[in-house]
């Protein structure tokens, strides 16, 4: 017997009819299931009208509505404030209850508690359900019942609940397709996506860049890289590789299921077909988990550092630090994989993550700039941007968040370009006016004789800027900028 006449499911970062946790129990326990999304003016309304994210969102959309339509339903879509527009079209349909997926990101917390409490004075009720982690929040505890803040004990600890509890093997999806007799058959009146020009925004360049959208586009991802998986360990740092999944802003808007993708890993892993590649990037979906946990037990994070002694130091500021940041933003630092990256970043909206980890030591431990603004950059410009793990790795790369590089290590931008692109064919992808250089040289063009300048046709601060600064000279000044660091620990009595 059904718990609910009707119910409605909404949709947020989990864009997909297939293996998703709220869209089965509304079905389980309802008569007749409405579906929503709704494009919140409290994010759009901050976002350039070229936000390649918005598009992809929309792309997904109309394929999702397409996929419920065909299982019975449909979606409905409108632009308002989420906070009001939900429990606004609660009452509309007549529901008894709302149905949607845990989201941790301090603001949607917020937005989720303020719905519940209108539903509640309407008498219905906000039901929502864990989808899109494996082990969210408290689940994963150290022996003495506390939230981990280093990785490797806590995937040592995840993994260890995931073989005792989940069974990894034959962990089973979210069945949708055998409850769509529940799918309540959408009002024509109802019916319709928004164009993107009604939103106030415009297509971009998101088709010519290849990136597939929805469903359909995330497997199609998967697909490619299952192949390359065993690889995954020998590839994923060298940029122009083609080693990642590339299946992150999937992960992040909820396209594609995190459990059949660590269902997968296991099962390369079980049978041997996955190398030593399947686990490293079984390990990788782990982090995305250890994130997710971090920002939700210490929400502080996305303004502080996670190590409150890290906020003592002192970053470069005024017009100095605004026109150093402005040169990274703009990738004129005068270091060639630093400068490709930021194009990279700019021109697709997508960064290889080596290059992130680089990008970021340069800003904070070359350039002396504050971590958040670099976090606050790729937030606005990553197609796969989610705050937990963008935070994590901004506090990883500052050493002031949970498990960090310690602060003492910098990363040389000279030897990350040598080692991870030694031909240099990711830098000359995106830096073309350095395409004439040699394998060795294209590295550091300052250190070529003018000569030899002059022949390849670059003339250093008309075609190509002169360095910023000397890695070493800053790397001192990052040491003695830290070390205030341990000056506020030892006053604190720390050790």
């Amino acid at each position: 017997m059904p718990q609910f006449e009707k119910t409605l499911v909404w949709f947020r970062r989990d864009l997909r009819s297939f293996d998703h946790a709220a869209l089965h129990h509304a079905l389980r326990q309802s008569r007749q299931v409405y579906c929503a999304f709704i494009f919140d003016r409290a994010i759009l309304g901050t976002l350039p009208a070229n936000d390649r994210r918005v598009e992809f969102i929309h792309a997904s959309l109309l394929e999702l509505d397409t996929a419920l339509r065909e299982l019975g339903g449909g979606l409905i879509v409108s632009h308002a404030w989420a906070e009001q527009a939900i429990p606004q079209l609660a009452a509309e349909l007549g529901v008894d209850a709302v149905f949607c997926n845990h989201d941790y990101e301090p603001q949607a917390i917020a937005r989720d508690t303020a719905v519940a409490t209108a539903l509640a004075r309407d008498g219905r009720k906000l039901q929502s359900y864990k989808d899109h982690v494996i082990f969210e929040k408290d689940e994963v505890l150290s022996q003495s019942g506390k939230p981990f803040s280093v990785f490797t004990p806590y995937k040592n600890a995840w993994l260890k609940k995931l073989h005792t509890e989940l069974a990894p093997t034959d962990m089973p999806a979210y069945e949708i397709d055998t409850l769509r007799a529940h799918f309540a058959p959408l009002q024509a009146a109802l019916s319709g996506i928004p164009a993107l020009s009604e939103l106030g925004f415009e297509k971009t360049n998101l088709s010519e860049l290849h990136i597939p959208t929805g469903m359909q586009g995330g497997q199609a991802l998967f697909d490619d890289f299952i192949d390359r998986m065993p690889d995954y360990d020998s590839t994923r740092d060298f940029p122009a590789v083609k080693g990642p999944s590339y299946l992150s802003v999937h992960l992040r808007f909820g396209t594609v299921s995190i459990r059949a993708l660590v269902r997968r890993a296991l099962d390369a892993m079980r049978i041997g077909a996955g190398g030593t590649g399947a686990a490293v990037w079984l390990s990788e979906l782990v982090w995305r988990d250890f994130y997710f946990m971090i920002l939700y037990q210490h929400p502080h994070v996305h303004e502080r550092a996670f190590k409150p002694d890290y906020d003592a130091i002192v970053w470069e500021s005024g017009q100095h630090a605004i026109d150093l940041f402005q040169a990274w933003c703009d990738g004129l630092t005068g270091y060639p994989l630093v400068d490709a990256a930021m194009a990279q970043l700019n021109q697709t909206g997508y960064m290889h993550n080596r290059l992130r980890m680089v990008t970021a030591s340069f800003l904070i431990k070359d350039l002396g700039i504050d971590w958040r603004w670099g976090e606050r950059y790729f937030a606005e410009k990553l197609n796969d941007f989610d705050l937990s793990a963008n935070n994590g790795g901004w506090q990883w790369a500052s050493s002031s968040g949970c498990d960090a590089q310690p602060y003492f290590r910098i990363f040389n931008p000279l030897t990350q370009s040598e080692k991870f692109d030694p031909d240099g064919k990711f830098i000359r992808r995106y830096l073309p006016q350095l395409n004439k250089l040699s394998g060795k040289q294209i590295h550091a063009p300052w250190r070529v004789p003018a000569l030899e300048l002059q022949m390849a046709g670059i003339t250093l601060g008309r075609d190509y800027p002169h360095p910023l600064l000397q890695h070493d000279e800053a790397r001192a000044r990052t040491l003695q900028r830290y070390a205030v660091v341990k000056k506020v620990s030892a006053e604190d009595g720390k050790p």
